[in-house]
């Protein structure tokens, strides 16, 4: 695997080819980012991941600054796995040499509800940090997890807005044994917290299950959820059914016709804020 922390050390990797596959993280890689890039070895060669934390996604209160950086354990398990042909690891002034004054504005009707309301901003830096990495890597392919459903809708969106050659591709959500989607910011989180955990997921396949067994009346179903957690002593941001093609609530009408439909949620534990959701099928 190569190495490389410059834009055009990149581009000197990848003169000429034409069959680029991507998968770009924030790096602290677990077993969901190492799907993704198997994932994104069977669509592609060569494979190039990229590890940048992205500032501009962060609010000011956010954990940009305590963010886990593991760049040395990344790469081992990266050559371990061998599915990754170029590593573009670069650093901050690398990526903004100076001021982004250009950035990608997320339409209000999908950038500005779910995580968009809750994290004024969010979908603006993924954006136009996504367009950047795809500036630099010019990737055929490119593979992002489920678990960031609203950014996975995003993403698509702005390619078929730009016209981007771009085929984003959707990896299913990795878990845990118990349920737990993996993600880097569990490690934030104690081991009573991490026993309790779980229970996000649950309430989303108690939820979806419901919907399935005829129950119409998403906001109760909601609502209870909502509450159960509360109990359980999480901070809900939201605990939402939305419609798949475009996270906007559906009518009961649609949800007795048979929908598409995900739930989604987001909250905190302790001082950890886990989001996950679960595709309703019926």
């Amino acid at each position: 695997m190569k190495v490389v922390h410059t834009i055009e050390e990149l581009r000197d990797q990848l003169r000429g080819q034409l069959n680029v596959s991507f998968v770009p993280t924030m790096g602290n890689l677990h077993s969901g980012h190492l799907a993704l890039m198997k994932m994104a070895r069977q669509h592609g060669d060569p494979v190039v991941a990229s590890i940048f934390v992205n500032r501009l996604q962060f609010g000011p209160n956010e954990d940009f600054d305590r963010y886990p950086r593991t760049l040395a354990n990344d790469i081992e398990k990266l050559e371990r796995e061998r599915n990754v042909y170029v590593l573009f690891a670069p650093d901050e002034r690398e990526m903004y040499p100076e001021p982004q004054s250009y950035r990608i504005q997320t339409p209000p009707v999908l950038g500005d509800i779910l995580e968009g309301e809750f994290r004024p901003g969010f979908f603006n830096g993924v954006s136009t940090v996504v367009m950047k990495l795809f500036s630099c890597v010019q990737p055929r392919v490119a593979v992002f997890g489920k678990k960031d459903y609203q950014q996975l809708m995003v993403v698509r969106a702005m390619c078929r807005q730009f016209q981007l050659p771009v085929n984003v591709l959707a990896h299913e959500t990795v878990r845990d044994a118990d349920g737990l989607a993996l993600s880097s910011r569990n490690v934030y989180l104690t081991p009573q917290e991490r026993a309790e955990a779980p229970q996000l997921y649950r309430q989303l396949q108690a939820v979806a299950q419901r919907v399935r067994d005829g129950h119409s009346d998403v906001a109760e179903l909601e609502g209870l959820a909502a509450q159960e957690l509360e109990r359980r002593g999480w901070e809900m941001d939201y605990f939402s059914v939305r419609r798949q093609r475009d996270l906007l609530a559906p009518s009961r009408e649609e949800v007795q016709a048979g929908e598409p439909l995900v739930v989604l949620a987001a909250a905190k534990l302790g001082a950890t804020r886990l989001i996950d959701n679960l595709e309703i099928e019926r």
